[in-house]
């Protein structure tokens, strides 16, 4: 599957911040819109309000933002006056008052509200908090009452005011913002409450990612991914060659040193990159946060990709003697194929690479059999070195004349063939095995070597049903659209000869079969477009029709009515010398002339040539629904028409009764000919002098009869 780009577009936290950061005491809040003045209709209310106040969410959403309903006979009428005030005004308003919950209960609340404003510093919403204070109003009723016996006056001041500051604070707090207010506000102690809070700002927040975070669909990253696929090719074919063919020659091995250290500082910096590089969660986001980026990368790749970039090379470099170990070891680099196979879903989409990939695959798995082939002959020989003289290796060195000697090394100095011809033989025979039974010319003598010959073999089966299958799949893909025409043709062709049809009948059904299939090349809109959501079908069809939805007749359309409209219109296409309408036909469809010709006929006159911008069609009414077509419309040459339904357009304009009546009067004036029958017809002499290069050309070619021009 192609890769997941997540989603990117910006989010609006704003709610989430406020359901996670209020605490148990301040979790009583409603949200009410502000820019609806009539009553600023609340959208969202906790599951503390309800609870606090006994209403359900289905009560409480769209009632008025003061809260009317929680009013009742001890409620202040004062207090109610400066609620309203202060949300008319759109100001902050705290101040303690009684209401009433669902089952008609008295309680003290501390209401605070506070104007939440968008990043253009408009107020957006109003938020509203509510405290229930009962029991602590009933204590400081009474201490006052004794306080008052006792000094003989009131006291000055309320004794609520440390709670509302308190509570007023909570609620700035949750934008995350700080900025200085007027003295006249909130006064609360630095030192406990550190700087004066700004009002929560109600706006998206777009993704914020550091420049040093790559993107996972990124061009660079895209291109650094196939980098690194060649690099880890490299090793795939490098490492078990020297592990096999060169083992301990320090000098053979070191030729490749700094191909192979350069190869390692790419997978090193490949883990840097993993360190910074984006990912798509389970729930579809896009990770920018660094840390949760080293987390995943730890989590998934890192322990392999970390072992294949170990620099087992820089001990060449630093000139340190190595065994064979160190050769074995460099084999865990092929761990990076494991990233492959991550690769191959992603670009399955893409028939060319995915059949390079798999055939790469195949030669490489070649490649690895060849070097275990020879491996297998090279251990027969040293288990066997002054008796046995059968293995394959000894028999390729009698045919190349060039024979292993009985003492010393397996491949010493004039001891059997070179390095180079003995993996040439290795991969021949490997490769004739995995697409054939071989030729016999290289053969498995030995017991060992006759047990890795039918390894191979039935991997060589398992390879043809795998990677053949996909190559002829992949292949067949390719040519599908092309085997597709070729169907139709052959399926068009048999309907022709089983029904009977006339010669011309036939040559003008593979004219117009050819012509539209090299137009859309076989693909049907319609069908294309039925799973995807109303919605995003209905912005790809305005996109794809607005050329006529761009003509003054719907300048006055709503979008929703163009949305709805653009469903009813579909893409048609003419022939030279085919009929579009007949005279006397019922009128189907408006259509209008995106390229090409035509003319318009009447009992062998022309009336007029229409060319690409003009609308064809006849004045509608609303009480009249059927109309029949006063002349025939004939293409001239080829030509791509919109046409819209007129069912789907009368049930349009009845959804849309505002614009039915404009589109009725100005569809008169937009349109170039009016074939409603008994319609008096003119042609003016702007239209005549508009389409006469049109005419001109055509006449000529197509030998046209005299044009008339007449009222009727």
């Amino acid at each position: 599957m192609p890769v997941m780009k997540g989603l990117l577009a910006p989010q609006n936290t704003f709610l989430d911040t406020i359901a996670t950061r209020f605490d148990g005491t301040h979790s009583n809040f409603i949200l009410a819109n502000a820019q609806v003045s009539k009553g600023f209709p609340i959208v969202y209310c906790s599951d503390g309000f309800c609870e606090l106040t006994g209403f359900s969410r289905a009560e409480v959403m769209q009632k008025s933002c003061a809260c009317k309903f929680l009013y009742g006979p001890e409620t202040s009428e004062s207090i109610i006056l400066s609620i309203d005030d202060a949300l008319e005004e759109r100001k902050e308003f705290k101040d303690e008052i009684m209401f009433y919950k669902k089952t008609a209960v008295l309680f003290w609340c501390l209401l605070d509200i506070v104007p939440i404003k968008n990043e253009k510093g408009d107020v957006v919403l109003f938020l509203a908090s509510f405290k229930d204070i009962t029991d602590t109003k009933a204590k400081a009723i009474q201490e006052d009452k004794r306080e008052e016996r006792r000094r003989g006056r009131v006291k000055t001041g309320s004794p609520f005011s440390s709670t509302r500051m308190r509570s007023s604070t909570v609620l700035y707090h949750i934008s995350g913002h700080l900025h200085s207010r007027e003295k006249s506000k909130i006064k609360l102690n630095k030192n406990v409450f550190g700087d004066l809070p700004a009002l929560p700002e109600y706006k998206v927040a777009d993704a914020k990612k550091s420049k040093f975070i790559l993107l996972h669909y990124s061009t660079f990253k895209a291109g650094w991914d196939w980098l690194i696929l060649l690099a880890t090719f490299y090793v795939a074919v490098t490492v078990p060659y020297n592990v096999c063919f060169i083992g301990d020659d320090d000098d053979l091995t070191r030729s490749t040193t700094v191909s192979d250290i350069a190869v390692e500082i790419l997978f090193i910096i490949d883990i840097v990159f993993n360190f910074r590089t984006t990912y798509v969660s389970k729930s579809g986001q896009v990770i920018f946060d660094a840390r949760q980026i080293c987390i995943h990368y730890l989590t998934t790749w890192f322990i392999i990709d970390l072992v294949a970039a170990l620099p087992f090379d820089l001990l060449y470099a630093f000139k340190v003697s190595v065994v064979s170990v160190v050769h074995l070891l460099k084999t865990v680099r092929l761990l990076r194929l494991l990233r492959l196979l991550q690769k191959m879903d992603r670009y399955s989409q893409h028939s060319t690479v995915v059949l390079t990939l798999l055939m790469s695959m195949f030669a490489l798995l070649a490649h690895w059999m060849a070097c275990i082939w020879y491996i297998i002959g090279k251990m027969e020989m040293e288990a066997n070195a002054y008796n046995w003289d059968i293995g394959w290796l000894h028999e390729l060195g009698k045919r190349l004349e060039s024979p292993y000697f009985a003492i010393g090394g397996v491949n010493g100095t004039g001891n059997g063939p070179s390095i180079r011809s003995v993996y040439i033989a290795s991969l021949y025979f490997t490769l004739s095995s995995l697409t054939s039974v071989g030729f016999g010319n290289v053969s498995a003598n030995t017991d060992a070597e006759k047990i890795f010959s039918v390894c191979v073999m039935l991997i060589g089966a398992l390879m043809h049903a795998l990677v053949f299958g996909n190559v002829t799949a992949i292949i067949q893909r390719m040519y599908s659209r092309w085997s597709q025409y070729h169907t139709r043709t052959k399926d068009l062709k048999d309907f022709i000869r089983v029904h009977h049809l006339p010669q011309s009948l036939k040559q003008r059904m593979l004219e117009y079969f050819q012509t539209t299939w090299s137009v859309n090349n076989g693909i049907d809109c319609n069908e294309l477009l039925k799973d995807f959501p109303d919605e995003l079908r209905s912005d790809i069809t305005m996109h794809l029709n607005k050329e006529i939805l761009e003509l003054s007749l719907f300048a006055s359309a709503s979008r929703g009515c163009l949305r709805s409209l653009s469903l009813h219109i579909k893409t048609s296409f003419c022939a030279p010398g085919e009929y579009l309408l007949r005279q006397g036909d019922a009128l189907q469809a408006i259509f209008f002339v995106c390229s090409g010709s035509m003319e318009v006929l009447k009992d062998g006159m022309v009336l007029a040539i229409l060319g690409k911008g003009d609308l064809i069609g006849a004045n509608l009414s609303l009480d009249d629904r059927v109309i029949k077509t006063n002349a025939d419309v004939k293409a001239l040459t080829y030509c791509d028409l919109q046409c819209i339904n007129l069912k789907g357009l009368y049930e349009v304009l009845d959804l849309y009764p505002e614009y039915s009546h404009h589109f009725v009067q100005d569809i008169q004036q937009d349109l170039t000919y009016n074939l409603r029958e008994g319609h008096e017809t003119h042609v003016s002499l702007q239209s005549v002098i508009f389409h006469q290069n049109h005419f001109i050309v055509h006449a000529s070619l197509l030998k046209l009869p005299k044009i008339i021009l007449c009222p009727d």
